[in-house]
């Protein structure tokens, strides 16, 4: 199984906008791969206007944001409508048509040994093609979520979770629960308290191993 801190897999693939050779098409760009067991599902559908609606938030943090379903190219593009009408936004980032379940067995989410194609599938025999993938510019996977298909996937999670990922590569700096941008962070392990003094003025120390200070910027 595909672990945190892997290289994620790369592919060459058809998409809504063309095809793509997924590490070029990703860059140096900080990547959210989500995944769907079929087109013109219900859940699914929610979900890919949600990101539509929230793509402004991605391209603010420098992140590419990419599905994929295994159904074609083309059931996509039908599907895109359908979204526009029932959620206000039809998707505005490209959708990989993963007829041969190449990806999907790449990324672990389909059995290495699955055979066939994407015809005559249904939503039941892919359900566990429900992933989301957070890759970092290095190209290593930084989070993986595995959903069921009865429940909608919270993209604001998402971006605060890239929010806090994007914040702890630039510092030496962890985040609480539930945190916020914006809200204290924790200061690592890796930090002296003599450093501490230099880098978090005014830091708290709650006990030896937990110290807080206001977010860097």
């Amino acid at each position: 199984m595909l672990q945190l801190n892997d290289i994620a897999p790369n592919f060459t693939a058809e998409t809504t906008e063309g095809k793509i050779n997924f590490h070029q098409w990703a860059g140096d760009s900080w990547v959210v791969l989500f995944s769907h067991p079929k087109d013109f599902t219900p859940v699914c559908t929610t979900e890919l206007g949600r990101v539509a609606q929230l793509k402004p938030e991605f391209d603010k943090r420098g992140v590419k944001v990419i599905g994929l379903s295994v159904d074609p190219v083309e059931n996509h593009s039908k599907w895109s409508a359908d979204i526009a009408e029932t959620q206000g936004m039809a998707p505005n980032y490209p959708m990989i048509g993963d007829t041969d379940l190449n990806v999907s067995k790449l990324y672990h989410m389909l059995p290495a040994d699955t055979s066939g194609s994407s015809e005559g599938r249904t939503p039941a025999n892919n359900a566990t093609v429900r992933n989301v993938f957070i890759i970092g510019p290095d190209k290593r996977i930084k989070l993986i979520l595995v959903y069921p298909m009865t429940t909608g996937r919270n993209f604001d999670e998402i971006i605060r979770v890239i929010d806090s990922m994007q914040l702890t590569a630039k510092h030496k700096v962890a985040t609480p629960a539930d945190w916020k941008n914006g809200q204290d962070i924790i200061i690592t392990g890796a930090v002296s308290d003599d450093e501490a003094k230099t880098l978090f003025p005014g830091y708290k120390t709650l006990k030896p191993y937990l110290r807080t200070a206001p977010q860097p910027k």
